[in-house]
C-alpha cells in the first residue's frame, strides 16, 4: 500500500521544521529493496515509525493523522532520508513528566528495522528542539568537577591521565589493588574494564576496601587527589543500587572522587537514568561496550557512534567513550572528532543538523583503546584541546619502567603538545617520556622514524 499521500511531505522546509521547534528531526541511509520505490518505501517507514500501519483502518481519526511522522527529505542518489517526528509521538513521564530516550528509540528505530521492503536503513543524525533538551536530565557532573577535585581551574583544566586495570579480567583483590596503587603513584583516573565486577575469585566486597585503601596511600605519598571509576553494571536495578550503595560507604569521605561505570549500550538506557537519577552526585561514566554491532561503518542497520554519543548526553552521560579517532586500536577515523565537539560543546554542526544545547551541561569525551604516550601528541592536534579523560592500559603497564612512570609519559606528552615542542627533543629533558619510545618501539619507528639515533638508543 503506497502511503506516500499521508506520510510524505516534500514541501515541508527543515529550517521551518527546526524555527518551529514542534518535531525531533531524524537523518537516515535507507535503501528499499529491489522492486520498491523509494518515496513509498520512505513514507511506509515513517508510518511503521509512528501512527501507521500496512492497512487502513477504522480508528484512525483525523487527531491521529496530526501526528503523523513525515518523510520531508529524501535524494535516492544518496540514500538520504529525513523524517520529522512530533513532539507528541513521544512517551513521557508519569512521575514527573519528562522525556524518556527509550521511547525516542522505539519509534525511530523499532519496527522500521525489520521491514520487509526495506534493504538496510540507519541513523546518521538527529536534531532535538530545546523544549526536547528541557526535558531531558542531562549531566548532573562533567569534567569540571573533577578538575575541581584534582585542584585545577575549572575552564581548560586540562588532560586526565587515566588507565584501565589489566589483564582486564583474571586478578585476585589483592594484585588489582597493587595495580591501582602502582598507577595511582604517578596518574589521576583508574577505571574498571566493563566486564569487571564481583566474580567469584574477586568479590567486589573485598577488592573495593583494598582499592580504597590503595588510593588513601597513593594520595598520601604523592600529595594529590586520585580518582577511581568503579563499574556498577547489573541486570536488576535493586543490585546496581546496591553495588553503588557499597561504593560510597567504603570510600566514605572520599565518595566525591568516586565514579560510577555503566555499560549503557548493553545494559540499555533504563540503567544510564537510574544511575542517573539515583546518584546525581556522581560522575556518570558511560562505557559503550558492544556498540560497534551496529555503529561500525560496516553495519547498514542502526545508528552510527555520533547519534550513541548525542544520545548519552541526553541521559546524563558525564563522560562517554568515544574511542581514538584512528589513533589507537580500535576502529575510527579522524573526523570522529565532530563526536567529540557534539558532546562537549554549548552548539556544534553534526553531520546533518546544528545542534544547540541551551546550556545543558557537557559529557566529556573519554579516549580509550591502545593509546600511549607517542600516539597522544598527534591525538591532541587532531582535536584540537586536551580536555579529556584518557584511559591507557598498556600505556601504562606497557612501560619499561613502572605503571606510574607510563602514567608520568602520558601526562609529559600533554603538557609536549600544550608546549607545542618537538618531542623528540622534548624526551631528551622528560626520562619517563624518553622511556616510551623504548617501551613502544613499533609505535616509535612508525611516527618518529630516525628516533633511536636522536635519543641515543642503541638496542
Amino acid at each position: 500500500m503506497d502511503q506516500s499521500g499521508r506520510y510524505a511531505d516534500l514541501s515541508l522546509k527543515e529550517e521551518d521544521l527546526i524555527k518551529n521547534g514542534k518535531h525531533i528531526l531524524v537523518a537516515y541511509k535507507m535503501k528499499p529493496k529491489a522492486g520498491y520505490g523509494y518515496l513509498e518505501a520512505a513514507a511506509h517507514f515513517a508510518a511503521e515509525s509512528s501512527t501507521g500501519t500496512n492497512v487502513e483502518v477504522s480508528t484512525t481519526d483525523d487527531f491521529t493523522k496530526g501526528v503523523d511522522a513525515l518523510v520531508y527529505y529524501i535524494d535516492e542518489a544518496t540514500e538520504d532520508m529525513r523524517i520529522a517526528y512530533p513532539m507528541e509521538l513521544f512517551d513521557r513521564n508519569v512521575t514527573d513528566g519528562r522525556m524518556m530516550i527509550v521511547s525516542v528509540l522505539t519509534l525511530i528505530i523499532g519496527n522500521n528495522q525489520g521491514m520487509g521492503d526495506i534493504e538496510h536503513a540507519k541513523i546518521h543524525d538527529f536534531y532535538v528542539p530545546e523544549r526536547a533538551i528541557q526535558l531531558f536530565d542531562g549531566p548532573s557532573k562533567d569534567i569540571s568537577d573533577m578538575w575541581r577535585i584534582l585542584g585545577r581551574p575549572i575552564e581548560n583544566g586540562g588532560y586526565i591521565a587515566g588507565t584501565i586495570i589489566k589483564p582486564k579480567l583474571g586478578l585476585r583483590p589483592e594484585p588489582f589493588a597493587a595495580a591501582a596503587y602502582q598507577f595511582w603513584l604517578g596518574g589521576d583516573f583508574i577505571k574498571n574494564d566493563e566486564p569487571q565486577g564481583n566474580q567469584t575469585f574477586c568479590p567486589l566486597k573485598k577488592v573495593l576496601p583494598l582499592v580504597y585503601d590503595a588510593m588513601k596511600r597513593a594520595q598520601d605519598e604523592t600529595g594529590e587527589a586520585k580518582l577511581f571509576s568503579m563499574n556498577i553494571t547489573a541486570d536488576d536495578h535493586y543490585e546496581m543500587c546496591a553495588r553503588a550503595d557499597f561504593g560510597l560507604e567504603t570510600f566514605g569521605p572520599d565518595a566525591d572522587k568516586l565514579a560510577f561505570l555503566v555499560d549503557g549500550f548493553v545494559g540499555g538506557p533504563g540503567m544510564i537514568t537510574t544511575a542517573r537519577r539515583q546518584y546525581p552526585n556522581q560522575y556518570l561514566h558511560y562505557h559503550r561496550a558492544g556498540h560497534g554491532m551496529i555503529t561500525s561503518p560496516s553495519a547498514k542497520r542502526g545508528y552510527t557512534a555520533f547519534v550513541l554519543a548525542k544520545i548519552s548526553r541526553l541521559q546524563g552521560a558525564s563522560g562517554i567513550h568515544v574511542g581514538t579517532m584512528g589513533y589507537g586500536k580500535m576502529e575510527g577515523e579522524n573526523s570522529d572528532k565532530n563526536i567529540a565537539y557534539m558532546i562537549e560543546r554549548d552548539e556544534a554542526q553534526g553531520p546533518i543538523y546544528f545542534q544547540k544545547w541551551y546550556g545543558m551541561k557537557p559529557t566529556t569525551p573519554i579516549i580509550s583503546g591502545g593509546m600511549n604516550a607517542l600516539r597522544l601528541p598527534g591525538f591532541f592536534e587532531n582535536l584540537g584541546h586536551g580536555n579529556v579523560i584518557n584511559t591507557s592500559g598498556g600505556g601504562s603497564y606497557g612501560h619499561i619502567d613502572s605503571p606510574a612512570a607510563g602514567a608520568i609519559s602520558l601526562r609529559q606528552s600533554y603538557e609536549c603538545w600544550k608546549s607545542g615542542a618537538d618531542p623528540i627533543e622534548y624526551a631528551k629533558e622528560h626520562k619517563e617520556f624518553a622511556r616510551a619510545f623504548e617501551s613502544f618501539p613499533g609505535d616509535a619507528d612508525k611516527i618518529y622514524p630516525g628516533w633511536r639515533e636522536k635519543l641515543g638508543v642503541h638496542k
